[in-house]
């Protein structure tokens, strides 16, 4: 007698929907629960057939349910909906299982269409969202290929000019610098279209890289603002030399800390720019330090690598640079750190994957 009460108790106090039905799809007997998420009372749902029940578009899915079923097979975590009173739609994620000798089926349902719901948001999102970096690629795309027609034309510029026939050696001098930092630029915009015509830009390609040779090749480009601004800029590379990075994306990472070390350089003060690597426990870090502005890390906390988010008043800021730091890094498995004090400079350490 006591055993029977406890089943009673937990089939009226049971916040899953309990539901009884007779082979022929009626309403037996249900519970409270069940009841409240469709907005009937008991009564009304005894002797109503599940198929009136159901979401139209579910019903030949939950009939072939039924059909295994019968064949003494027990039903789990099967998903179907069902309309309310109010004809709203409910999702069920349901138990069944068939009791042959009473010629019915126990059905235990859980109420999912809170998850259903966050799931369909979710998957709205990610098609708005892939659809946005589909339209973002096809951008970046068209930009990288139309910018190599201007840069080719300053390109057969520089070949048309006869350097021998200039005197003054400054002017040959800049010319070189010129024609250098046009050619590093039709280089990146090359490897930008490459990269992008690929079919699946997600894995991006990654080689043993030089580090001192991408280091060359950044400051090679930025050869007349660096002379110009008188920057101090060493390097030691001695703990090691190699790392299996993408050479785009480091050389993006060497030139976006270098310009912001200059552009943000202490009032009155050349630059001064350390880059070296060492090794933390077996971990391979590229550590880049600057004596410039520096940064309040309690007022910029994790804010200082988000996209357009910006520090300092400068002109030329847009808050891109630290962003595609960030990104570059740590879409290829590794992380990055700020260390910084107002007017003590700024130290950035990269770990790798």
């Amino acid at each position: 007698m006591g055993n029977e009460f406890d089943l009673e108790q937990f089939f009226e106090l049971s916040p899953d929907g309990i539901c009884i039905v007779g082979r022929d799809g009626v309403c037996i007997r249900v519970n409270k629960s069940f009841a409240q998420a469709l907005g009937y009372s008991v009564d009304e749902l005894v002797g109503k057939r599940t198929r009136d029940l159901l979401y139209p578009e579910d019903r030949p899915r939950t009939h072939a349910a039924f059909a295994k079923m019968k064949l003494n097979l027990t039903l789990t975590n099967f998903e179907n909906r069902y309309l309310t009173k109010a004809g709203d739609i409910r999702w069920f994620s349901w138990t069944a299982i068939p009791i042959e000798s009473a010629q019915v089926y126990l059905g235990i349902a859980k109420d999912v269409s809170h998850q259903r719901k966050l799931d369909d948001d979710r998957n709205q999102l990610l098609t708005k969202m892939t659809k946005s970096v589909d339209d973002l690629k096809q951008l970046t795309y068209a930009t990288s290929h139309d910018l190599r027609a201007p840069v080719n034309n300053l390109l057969a510029v520089f070949s048309l000019i006869d350097i021998s026939k200039i005197e003054d050696p400054e002017t040959r001098k800049f010319i070189d610098m010129l024609k250098l930092a046009t050619d590093n630029l039709r280089s990146t915009l090359d490897t930008y279209v490459e990269m992008l015509g690929q079919k699946d830009v997600l894995n991006i390609s990654q080689e043993e890289l030089d580090l001192n040779e991408c280091f060359q090749a950044v400051t090679g480009s930025l050869a007349s603002l660096i002379e110009h601004t008188h920057a101090e800029v060493r390097t030691d590379f001695s703990a090691f030399r190699c790392v299996r990075f993408n050479r785009l994306y480091m050389e993006s990472i060497f030139l976006n800390l270098l310009t912001n070390s200059i552009k943000y350089a202490r009032n009155g003060s050349a630059p001064r720019i350390f880059v070296q690597t060492r090794m933390e426990e077996g971990v391979k870090q590229l550590v880049f330090s600057d004596a410039g502005q520096g940064f309040d890390m309690s007022l910029v906390k994790d804010r200082v690598f988000g996209l357009h988010q910006k520090f300092h008043h400068h002109h030329d800021s847009k808050g891109i640079g630290l962003y595609l730091v960030h990104h570059h890094v740590t879409s290829l498995g590794g992380r990055i750190q700020l260390e910084s004090k107002p007017g003590e400079g700024a130290t950035f350490i990269i770990w790798f994957d």
